[in-house]
C-alpha cells in the first residue's frame, strides 16, 4: 500500500485543484458600522449545462488516521464548495486528471477557519473532518444531469499525518 503524508493546506499549493477560502489578509470591505470585515469572492463558482448554485448541509462522521483512500470522485458539471461549520481543520486530498483516472493523490489538512472549493472536474477525496462536529455547508451545482463520477483504486493509498 502507498502512503501519503499530509501537508499543511496553503493557497499556492492548491492553486491547481481549487480555491483555499478562509480570512487571509486584509479584509476587502468593512461592513456593518465598520464592525464587520468582508473577505470578498474569495472562490469562483462554475457550473454548467444549466445547473444553478445550491447551499446544502452535510453532516459527515469523523475520521481518524492513519486512513484508507481507496475511492476519489470527481464532479464534470460543477465545482463543490465545503465550508466547515465549526474552526475546526479537515483533511483535503486531490489529484490531478491522468487520462480520465486519478493521478498520485496529494493530501492536506485545513487550518482552523479555511474551507476549499474544488473546481469543477477536480479529482477529490470524500469529506473527512478529523475534529469537532463535522457539520459543514457546501455550495455545489444543483440541477439535472450525471455530475459525479468515482473512481475505486485497485491498490488503496494510506493517508498519514
Amino acid at each position: 500500500m502507498n502512503t501519503i503524508h499530509i501537508h499543511p493546506l496553503t493557497a499556492d499549493t492548491f492553486a491547481p485543484f481549487g480555491d483555499v477560502i478562509d480570512t487571509a489578509g486584509a479584509p476587502d470591505k468593512m461592513i456593518n458600522q465598520g464592525l464587520c470585515g468582508r473577505f470578498h469572492d474569495r472562490a469562483g463558482l462554475d457550473f454548467i449545462d444549466g445547473g444553478k448554485a445550491g447551499i446544502s448541509l452535510f453532516q459527515a462522521e469523523l475520521r481518524k488516521l492513519p486512513l484508507k483512500l481507496d475511492m476519489m470522485e470527481r464532479h464534470p458539471l460543477g465545482s463543490q464548495a465545503f465550508l466547515p461549520m465549526s474552526m475546526d481543520g479537515f483533511l483535503v486530498v486531490v489529484a490531478p486528471d491522468a487520462g480520465g483516472r486519478p493521478g498520485a493523490p496529494l493530501a492536506f489538512r485545513t487550518a482552523p477557519g479555511q474551507g476549499v472549493n474544488y473546481h469543477r472536474n477536480v479529482w477529490h477525496g470524500v469529506l473527512a473532518p478529523l475534529s469537532g462536529s463535522g457539520l459543514f455547508a457546501v455550495i455545489d451545482r444543483i440541477g439535472e444531469g450525471d455530475n459525479l463520477q468515482e473512481h475505486w483504486f485497485d491498490q488503496p493509498y494510506m493517508l498519514e499525518g
